[in-house]
């Protein structure tokens, strides 16, 4: 079969090659799919690039790619819940990535059942960026109704779905994003659109029960300056905190260093009687399904910015780089 595969760290351009690789074999809890899309993320590049090099060194070539919709055209031994021919869509596990090929195989528990009425081509856009801002809004959060939110780069992937998700929940949502994309955050129906290149979000927000930090640094220390005495900072891009530092597994020394590194947000936190939260996104099917019924509600509506054809992949991750994108990048197979 052909997959996008990358082939050392470096540029977009000279690091990913197409290239003929096995059929994948799967284990009894996992399914095969026939890919139909597949979507783009700002983590593929910047493995590529070598950012999480002192975390994780990749054996080359390593394919590339999360997120998928298509068709189950293998199912393991053990899996109940699928059935070869089912129309599916999943975010799947790390240790399998590479979605941006003929097939790929995913962990049944991480597989969701596509809505019949979504195309693969939005189903491929919702799972990663889904996912995120349900686990950071929902899972961690607990955002409820009546509260106030403020969402960092409304018009991403992850902010264009957050933005719904939490109107869903009932919240007051504010977002921040530059001036193009204004009228786009207001028809997703954010009650508040700050123009980054216009205003100081700083001067417009205060009191917010939860921050959803996208962009790290200088952003996650303001964030303590926005939320009201004991509000929550969730971020996907800030500090390791030490929750996340145990759930990796770290060791001690390295979790003290983390905890160094961190101080000015532990301090920032601490004097608003405030949590703060790191969080890195885990595959959920049952997430993913809840994710697709919402979708087939319109209590969300996709924004594709983008759709690229498969030989066109590697354009495809170099317009995702520029930063530029208004919501999802897909490919179709």
């Amino acid at each position: 079969m052909q997959a996008l595969m990358m082939t050392n760290y470096g540029d977009i351009k000279t690091s990913l090659a197409f290239q003929t690789v096995p059929m994948p074999v799967i284990s009894p809890t996992q399914v095969l799919i026939k890919a139909h899309a597949s979507s783009v993320n700002p983590i593929d590049y910047k493995i590529l690039r070598g950012d999480f090099k002192a975390f994780k060194k990749i054996q080359f070539p390593l394919g590339i790619g999360r997120d998928v919709s298509g068709t189950v055209v293998t199912v393991g031994s053990a899996v109940t819940d699928f059935k070869v021919g089912d129309a599916v869509f999943s975010r799947i596990d790390d240790e399998l990535v590479g979605t941006i090929s003929d097939y790929a195989v995913s962990e049944a528990q991480h597989t969701a059942h596509k809505p019949q009425s979504l195309s693969h081509e939005v189903a491929a856009s919702i799972p990663l960026a889904g996912l995120t801002a349900l686990q950071a809004l929902v899972t961690t959060a607990n955002l409820q109704a009546g509260e106030k939110v403020l969402i960092h780069a409304g018009s991403g992937g992850v902010g264009t779905i957050a933005i719904q998700l939490a109107k869903s929940l009932g919240a007051f949502v504010a977002t921040t994003t530059s001036t193009t994309n204004v009228d786009l955050l207001t028809s997703l129906g954010a009650d508040q659109v700050i123009d980054y290149k216009q205003q100081d979000y700083l001067q417009q927000v205060n009191d917010f029960d939860v921050v959803f930090d996208t962009l790290g640094g200088q952003y996650t220390l303001d964030a303590f300056k926005v939320i009201k005495q004991g509000g929550r900072v969730v971020s996907v891009s800030g500090e390791v905190d030490d929750t996340l530092a145990r759930e990796l597994g770290l060791n001690f020394i390295i979790r003290k260093l983390l905890s160094f590194k961190a101080r000015k947000i532990t301090q920032a936190a601490a004097q608003k009687k405030a949590t703060y939260r790191m969080i890195l996104m885990n595959p959920n099917g049952a997430q993913l399904a809840d994710l697709g019924a919402l979708y087939e509600q319109t209590k969300i509506w996709p924004t594709i910015d983008r759709s690229y054809t498969f030989a066109n992949s590697i354009e495809a991750l170099a317009y995702l780089a520029q930063g530029r994108a208004k919501g999802k990048v897909v490919i179709t197979h």
